[in-house]
């Protein structure tokens, strides 16, 4: 995927992205229908790394709390690889960072009953594990109204893996499947023919719930913010980045 439009990188993600500015001079939205939430009683949102459900779906979170809806938290792996060049944060550093910031992430968007099952599969690697991660989500999922998970077009190995193994899982369950983009925002452009616009659909956020999601945002400090001063501990996710998730609306493929 090189080439003149980006530079030559070989990863999309590694290139520059999209500005944020862009996409909000996008026409676009409106042709995106809006969808509701519910009522669901029960429904599990998967995330391929600590963060991802909260940057893609989190104020769905924050309406699904509110609502009463039963929510189920399945991380696949726990984030540890995403400082591999750090002599400052170990792997095992961040299991237990990650997971923390999870849990304060939850309780920002209303969410702290939620459980968080880690299904603690190695960062990086969950494509070799699909099958096993397929068989452990569709255990989750059932009796649920709603799975919902990374988009399986996503640009990132990870999240495209857990994101067929959620809607293969929910599909032998006979349960709706939603599937949120997290770095399409970064390498796609507005309008983009690689993206299935036709399929997606918007969820508003009140100026009250994008609060929470911007609170919950502020916890992942271990991917906002740098670890420390080398090139090797800079932030995951810089403003230019976050400013793709704190809209007043998210986007999910139906």
């Amino acid at each position: 995927m090189t080439g003149p439009a980006d530079g030559g990188f070989a990863d999309p993600i590694q290139a520059p992205g999209t500005p944020e500015a862009e996409w909000q001079a996008w026409p676009g939205w409106a042709g995106l229908p809006e969808t509701a939430l519910g009522p669901f009683d029960r429904v599990v949102v998967v995330a391929a790394h600590p963060d991802d459900e909260v940057l893609g779906f989190g104020g769905a979170i924050a309406l699904l709390a509110a609502s009463g809806t039963e929510v189920t938290v399945v991380a696949v792996t726990d984030g540890e690889g995403s400082h591999p060049d750090s002599d400052l944060i170990t792997p095992s550093d961040l299991v237990k960072v990650r997971a923390a910031e999870t849990r304060a992430a939850l309780a920002e968007l209303g969410a702290a009953d939620s459980a968080v099952v880690r299904l603690q599969v190695p960062d990086t690697k969950v494509v070799a594990y699909e099958d096993e991660v397929t068989a452990r989500i569709a255990r989750l999922v059932d009796g649920a109204d709603l799975v919902v998970a990374p988009w399986t077009g996503d640009v990132h190995g990870d999240h495209e893996a857990a994101g067929r193994a959620a809607a293969r899982a929910a599909a032998s369950a006979g349960v709706v499947c939603w599937l949120y983009p997290v770095w399409m925002w970064h390498w796609a452009a507005p309008g983009d023919p690689r993206v299935p616009w036709r399929r997606a659909v918007r969820i508003p956020l009140s100026p009250t719930v994008l609060d929470r999601k911007r609170a919950a945002v502020a916890q992942f400090v271990s991917q906002i913010a740098p670890v420390g001063p080398s090139p090797g501990d800079a932030a995951i996710l810089p403003p230019e980045e976050l400013a793709h998730h704190l809209r007043d609306r998210e986007v999910v493929f139906r």
